[in-house]
């Protein structure tokens, strides 16, 4: 378990009452698994009342229930396989309410984002990739899924941009051999972090590019050699990441950049508009107001 919460708890421990030393013992030895319960199921398992949980919480230092089980989160995301965060889920979660349970979740990671994105670090990372001459995007894993959006988009704000391929090591660094002064790369990783991404990146950081990160946390192994670093939340939808707060991070970081150079993007877009209508590109569906 997490050291400090674990220290918390043993200088707290002489105070606890009977109900509180419970939940302790507990969340000592199943810290996986309180992670993810709601006050009101730890304390059914522990045979305390909800307001007993929501005590303890707060006489070991924590605002609220909610407060340790976001420290327990941050503890376990990184180390539970997929499995674990199957078993997890299938355990917790009724299934006729999982659809709620996921949906809910996402709204939450979006609001937290919201409120912890630093926004003065947000706006020098988009001074700093306006003037690149080139834009290079890297992820692996799930945040493949997340740069592949976003190179996409970039390519209608930059004439140069290019997606890492990161099947391997020899592959990637052949593809930042040229990387230098002048370029930018954003480097996309969550838990379970990418070796690759992490090494990739800190060779960048070497050569004096841009460096961007979009992670989950100034302890992300991306921090230390991220010039600019956006902090987005992410979270577990049982084995599956939720990655709503960092594809939102990236809407407003494209739309940021492309309204710096909005007459070189325009012009950009009018001609492909142009294109894609004289070649039939896009089907066109006619619409009539009244019926929707």
């Amino acid at each position: 378990m997490n050291s400090q919460l674990s220290e918390r708890i043993r200088q707290k421990t002489p105070e606890f009452s009977k109900g509180q030393r419970a939940i302790a013992r507990y969340i000592e030895e199943h810290s996986d698994k309180v992670a993810f319960m709601t006050a009101a199921t730890l304390g059914k398992t522990v045979g305390v009342s909800e307001s007993t949980v929501v005590r303890f919480a707060v006489e070991i230092g924590y605002s609220g229930y909610p407060a340790l089980q976001s420290a327990l989160q941050e503890m376990v995301r990184s180390k539970m396989t997929s499995v674990q965060r199957l078993e997890m889920t299938s355990t917790n979660v009724p299934h006729d309410q999982l659809l709620h349970a996921v949906l809910d979740q996402d709204i939450s990671i979006l609001r937290q984002t919201k409120e912890s994105i630093d926004k003065e670090v947000f706006y020098r990372a988009v001074d700093a990739l306006t003037g690149a001459k080139r834009v290079f995007v890297l992820g692996a894993g799930s945040s493949l899924a997340l740069t592949t959006f976003l190179t996409h988009y970039l390519r209608l704000v930059f004439e140069n941009v290019i997606q890492v391929e990161a099947v391997s090591e020899a592959i990637i660094f052949q593809q930042l051999a040229r990387l230098g002064e002048g370029d930018a790369i954003i480097a996309i990783s969550f838990p379970r972090y990418s070796k690759r991404v992490i090494k990739a990146m800190q060779y960048a950081s070497d050569t004096g590019a841009v460096t961007v990160a979009i992670t989950d946390s100034q302890l992300s192994p991306l921090a230390a050699c991220a010039e600019h670093l956006l902090l987005a939340r992410s979270d577990m939808v049982s084995f599956v990441d939720s990655l709503v707060g960092p594809l939102s991070i990236i809407n407003a970081l494209i739309v940021s950049v492309a309204i710096r150079k909005k007459d070189e993007v325009a012009g950009t877009l009018q001609h492909i508009e142009s294109v894609w209508d004289e070649y039939g590109v896009y089907e066109k569906v006619d619409v009539d107001p009244q019926n929707g």
